[in-house]
């Protein structure tokens, strides 16, 4: 069988995120480097399928001590009926060789889909996740839907890396940090591994956990996987591609997700901001035209900040940058809007939604409302959340600490006093008004936006890029 034309069978084993190949001196193997201080071959984790794959295939005996694998017991769902459209996306992912990534906007049952897959691999699972709320989230949900199929039919034990914790399970969740850290060492032990909110991995740093980790099977879970960086088209490489991807309109229409409606309402400066504002503006576009950038893209405003520490005419247009910023973000206008739209929707559940903490605090203390931001703790934001579901408190105002990563309950009325021109940011906020209401009431998201003012293209730049990604039906094809 063998057509090894060396004196000794290959020898694969796992180091420190890296696939080891002793006694491969004639090979040429994919995906593999030589190393030339300990005279081998190197890969790393994310390419030892592939290079199983070679090996066989060209008929070469070797010797495999990479895998450390822990068998886990046969696992059934307990009251966990998925849609139609979760098990399609499943059907997908199987097809595509248990790898690829399934989108699908808040609200719609991205864990529902991770659980089913977890339940099809008969092996060790790691799950990541960016937040210790969504570790838990995660934790709690696995072990209130999987229960392992024998006389008992006790739940599932789930691991926990991550906010303190140091449990490793047959089934793990942890953080992604906390995978950074332990990747090295843990690269060989879990045959699944599922990304939560994928659009994080490619991230310097994050993504050596997908290439250090040698799990043959992958899944991505997001619910807008574009990066501004651009950045989302390493995903292919790092998990798999998109095999499943369904928009909020489609999943409207099909009554999962709650109706909707995106309004934009328009303000005026008061003169005096307006005058202030331009100032600001004209200053930060002069310097600007001093320094040779010919426009303010997001490329030449890098560049910007990082000569800005040794360059006093960068420094300049900063702060006139910023200044003019926070003139258009926290108008008076803005605020008398959003008080009238507090007094007209005075018992219906409402997010609203800032750039920035100092808004928050001030719109907190204006309208007694509570808020959350980063330095809230988690007992408090507990208590708020709690308060909001229960309608003892009717609004909160938060930054941008409710984007991702916390379970919100039901809200019907998003209103947003300002933002980026990130598509994700509006996706993600709108996802927490679109669960489907009891009396079938429609959600409604609303912008408060300066006139003319930068905003107004942030505003247009986010909703072009929100409503292509919502309407979008499942039209990807199988495979990587």
């Amino acid at each position: 069988m063998s057509t090894n034309t060396s004196s000794l069978n290959p020898k694969l084993s796992f180091d420190k995120g890296t696939i080891r190949i002793q006694n491969s001196d004639l090979l040429r193997i994919p995906n593999t480097k030589y190393d030339e201080r300990e005279k081998i071959l190197r890969a790393y984790g994310l390419n030892y399928s592939e290079i199983v794959e070679y090996l066989k295939k060209s008929e070469i005996n070797f010797e495999d001590n990479v895998p450390n694998f822990t068998e886990s017991s046969e696992l059934q769902i307990r009251d966990l009926e998925l849609r139609d459209y979760q098990q399609q996306a499943i059907q997908n992912w199987e097809k595509s060789g248990m790898r690829g990534c399934v989108i699908l906007p808040t609200g719609a049952g991205k864990t529902a889909i991770g659980i089913q897959a977890i339940q099809k691999i008969r092996a060790s699972v790691l799950v990541v996740v960016p937040t210790i709320d969504l570790m838990e989230q995660w934790a709690n949900n696995i072990s209130k839907y999987l229960f392992i199929n024998d006389k008992n039919s006790q739940n599932v034990s789930i691991g926990r890396l991550g906010g303190g914790e140091d449990d490793l399970q047959a089934i793990t969740v942890a953080t992604y940090d906390s995978a950074y850290i332990r990747a090295a060492s843990i690269g060989n032990q879990f045959k699944l591994i599922i990304f939560d909110e994928v659009h994080h991995l490619p991230a310097p740093g994050y993504r050596s956990i997908a290439e250090q980790f040698i799990a043959p099977y992958r899944l991505g879970l997001t619910a807008t996987i574009e990066r501004e960086d651009e950045l989302h088209e390493l995903i292919p490489y790092l998990t798999g591609g998109v095999v499943f991807r369904l928009g909020s309109q489609r999943l409207s229409e099909q009554k999962h997700l709650a109706e909707y409606s995106i309004d934009r309402i328009q303000v005026s400066l008061t003169p005096e901001e307006q005058i202030e504002y331009e100032t600001n503006h004209a200053k930060f576009l002069t310097n600007l035209r001093q320094l040779g950038f010919k426009v303010p893209s997001m490329y030449n405003l890098k560049r910007l900040i990082m000569m800005s520490s040794k360059n006093k005419i960068a420094r300049e247009a900063m702060l006139a940058r910023n200044k003019a910023n926070e003139i258009a973000l926290n108008s008076k206008s803005k605020i008398s809007e959003l008080q009238k739209i507090l007094q007209q929707n005075k018992h219906t559940k409402t997010i609203i939604f800032t750039q920035n903490n100092k808004m928050v605090y001030e719109l907190s203390d204006q309208f007694l409302i509570p808020n959350i931001t980063y330095r809230t703790t988690k007992e408090e934001r507990q208590s708020v959340l709690e308060g909001f579901k229960s309608g003892t408190y009717s609004a909160v105002v938060t930054s941008r600490v409710l984007d991702e990563g916390v379970d919100v309950p039901d809200a019907e009325l998003g209103i947003i006093m300002s933002g980026t021109g990130s598509g994700r940011e509006l996706i993600q906020r709108l996802g927490r008004i679109l669960r489907p209401k009891e009396d079938g009431r429609k959600a409604r998201l609303v912008e408060i936006v300066a006139k003319h003012t930068r905003e107004t293209n942030t505003s247009a730049k986010r909703i072009t890029a929100m409503k292509r990604n919502s309407q979008v039906g499942n039209n990807t094809s199988y495979g990587n």
